[in-house]
């Protein structure tokens, strides 16, 4: 069984060595004619823009560099698993070929592309073509031991292998010993240098298009978090006008009329005096339902877990609630991912017709997971008009991330992930 292992991890990677060189090959035959192309295609568009003839060919040229790149991009991800980030600035709506042009032009990570071809053609070359040329000149060493050496110096002749001269039998060994040593630091150094070829491109190309991108997300989740505050606020005045302030009113109306009948009915006076204490009472039960929905009591006092908890027994079908928290994260964490919690098993309630929903929140690799699987129907979706494009928006707040698995015929399994430590 350890043979049979052995044998199996040895194949593997001399397969893996194998597709390296061969994929740096096809890379490096790729890369530098369409680099040497793009790179002076480009030159001359952007030199022919004052004559009006580089704002037809640069939008062109441009979008072909920007695919070149894009394609570089897949491959480095598929074959390596690096991931090379593209943030392009939008393109305008009209085809005016001046504002085109010039939007490319003034696109930072169009000039990140146009900056990588020569580099693609002269250090990414090299590393490309370096695991082919590691791998398959040994070949020839190995063949001038068996011969090969002998029609190349019929005549008196040298024929040089990398720096052994071979002009007999005794250097062809040589030179065959010489392939052995160049195949065995191929079989270390091949797997390394194709990543090598994609970090190099990832530093010319990626360059702080990920801070870019991670500005333009902040941005978007601070006007998020913006327009949720403020519509926060005008439901929380919305209820307080309809709820308590209207029955706060109706009770000092009452209280008036009874200081006016106190004495002449008192029978009058006393039913009024119930009415008030009734609205009295169901203000106050408003303004706490209004103050657990701004942050709930159980969830300050006890923490999420039990304020989820709390959630679940207020459903009106059963639910099953598994929490694994080993301590609590910040009160702003905890309400968002309350609330999140609650809008979710909303919607199930209304939309799933389901009957059963199980709710797991856990703490694991410095994140905040909570799951809400239901048995209903399935069909949810992330999307405008969606409550759960909502919960995106507030989780996407504390950089948290939500997905949604809901095959036609359920089950629904909805993941809410906020990053955060626990104290």
């Amino acid at each position: 069984m350890t043979t049979d292992t052995h044998t199996d991890d040895f194949r593997a990677r001399a397969r893996g060595v194998v597709l390296d060189a061969v994929r740096g090959l096809v890379l490096a035959v790729a890369v530098l004619p369409c680099g040497v192309a793009f790179l002076v295609l480009t030159l001359l568009s952007v030199a022919f823009v004052p004559l009006g003839v580089g704002l037809v060919t640069t939008p062109a040229v441009l979008t072909g560099v920007r695919a070149l790149a894009g394609a570089h991009r897949r491959l480095a991800a598929e074959w390596c698993g690096i991931r090379i980030p593209a943030v392009y600035r939008p393109l305008p709506a009209s085809g005016n070929p001046f504002r085109l042009t010039f939007a490319l032009l003034r696109d930072p990570q169009v000039l990140r592309d146009v900056r990588w071809l020569p580099v693609a053609m002269t250090a990414g070359f090299v590393t490309a073509l370096l695991p082919a040329l590691l791998l398959f000149y040994p070949v020839e060493g190995f063949l001038l031991a068996a011969g090969l050496w002998r029609p190349y110096v019929s005549d008196g002749g040298t024929y040089w292998y990398a720096f052994v001269p071979v002009s007999g039998q005794g250097t062809a060994l040589l030179a065959a010993a010489l392939g052995a040593v160049i195949l065995a630091v191929a079989w270390r150094l091949v797997p390394r240098l194709l990543p090598a070829h994609f970090r190099l491109a990832r530093a010319v190309l990626g360059g702080d298009a990920e801070l870019a991108e991670r500005v333009r997300v902040l941005t978007e989740t601070r006007r998020d978090a913006v327009d949720t505050s403020a519509a926060e606020l005008r439901r929380i005045e919305r209820d307080l006008h309809d709820g308590a302030q209207a029955r706060l009113v109706a009770m000092g109306m009452d209280l008036g009329t009874i200081e006016m009948l106190v004495e002449r009915d008192p029978a009058q006076a006393k039913r009024l005096l119930a009415q008030a204490r009734r609205n009295s009472a169901e203000a106050l039960e408003e303004l706490r339902d209004l103050v657990r929905g701004i942050h709930p009591p159980v969830l300050a006092e006890r923490g999420l877990g039990d304020a989820v908890r709390a959630l679940a027994l207020r459903l009106p079908l059963p639910a099953e609630v598994s929490v694994e928290l080993p301590g609590r994260a910040e009160a702003p964490v905890e309400s968002a991912a309350y609330f999140a919690v609650s809008e979710v098993l909303t919607n199930a309630v209304k939309h799933s017709g389901a009957d059963r929903i199980r709710v797991d929140v856990l703490h694991t690799d410095g994140l905040l997971r909570i799951t809400v699987t239901d048995n209903g129907r399935g069909g949810a979706a992330l999307g405008a008009g969606s409550g759960l494009a909502g919960v995106e928006r507030r989780l996407g707040t504390f950089d948290g991330v939500l997905a949604v698995s809901s095959p036609a015929g359920g089950p629904t399994l909805v993941t809410m992930e906020i990053p955060c430590a626990l104290s």
